[in-house]
């Protein structure tokens, strides 16, 4: 194929006229020797009215419109995107040139000011403005969010080594990422900010139901009054124990009991019949 349109190259205008370009375009051989020694463009000065003023620009003959327009912006005080350029009654492109239009040495052209694409160009700066301050806004968010990450690890650290944390410092960290949750809620964006925004949401909520973990393994370690598991054991495994012995000691005081019991039941009768004993009475009357 490649030999084929090499011959039909040569076929047309000679062997040193024509090329294939890759992308099987032909086109005339260039001549390296031709483009160092070839004359550059001309300079023309067209006149430009902007209201009732001329404004004369110099400027390359194969420059484009877009080109003079960036131009224009310093005598005008017109941003290059908000210009309409008009060259012999029509509104030329801003990637069209010059030279294939016919603009020439002195030509006149006439620019205004386009309401249209300054309003888009107006609308995109406040998107890209927009887009600016939610990025800043989530680079603060991270880094705060950084610093509390190291509190939930260090209370983690603690909790995990049978260790006790004040509630307080636990539902304060909470506090403060949902603060912080609540700030990533407020930001609206799109692109990659709203990726970045959206990593971040789940990385707090991820700390969240983290200290959610550790505040009721904190409270149920308090309520077992601080003591390790071992220690637990140790007590549970003493505690029949201890109610036997506390069982045989109120046996014996009930076994003294009882047998206290008598005694003082005799002691009681012996009392009471001396003191129920009645003297003799004797009649001194037969003396």
């Amino acid at each position: 194929m490649r030999t084929r349109e090499t011959t039909e190259a040569n076929s047309i205008g000679g062997e040193n006229e024509w090329e294939v370009r890759p992308g099987g375009m032909l086109v005339q051989k260039r001549d390296p020797d031709g483009e160092t020694n070839r004359v550059p463009p001309p300079t023309i000065r067209v006149r430009v009215k902007y209201g009732s003023v001329y404004h004369e620009i110099n400027i390359n003959s194969t420059a484009t419109f877009g080109e003079l327009k960036k131009m224009l912006t310093g005598p005008t005080g017109l941003h290059h995107e908000d210009q309409k350029l008009m060259y012999k009654d029509k509104v030329r492109d801003s990637k069209s040139y010059l030279d294939v239009v016919g603009v020439k040495d002195r030509s006149k052209m006439v620019v205004v000011e386009d309401p249209i694409s300054q309003e888009k160009r107006i609308l995109e700066m406040r998107k890209t403005a927009k887009m600016e301050k939610a990025a800043k806004a989530i680079s603060d968010i991270s880094f705060e969010v950084d610093r509390l990450a190291g509190q939930v690890s260090a209370i983690e650290s603690v909790i995990s080594k049978g260790g006790k944390v004040a509630e307080k410092t636990l539902l304060n960290v909470i506090e403060l990422l949902m603060n912080q949750l609540l700030k990533l809620d407020g930001i609206t964006v799109d692109g990659d900010v709203k990726l970045q925004r959206k990593m971040q949401v789940k990385r707090v909520q991820g700390y969240v139901e983290t200290l959610d973990a550790l505040k009721v393994k904190n409270s149920t370690s308090s309520s077992n009054g601080g003591m390790p598991p071992q220690s637990r054991r140790t007590v549970a495994a003493d505690r029949p124990q201890q109610e036997a012995v506390r069982a045989m000691t109120t046996t014996e005081w009930e076994i003294f009991d009882s047998l206290a019991a008598p005694t003082s039941t005799t002691t009681t009768t012996k009392t009471t019949s001396t003191s129920n004993t009645v003297n003799p009475i004797f009649n001194w009357d037969l003396i």
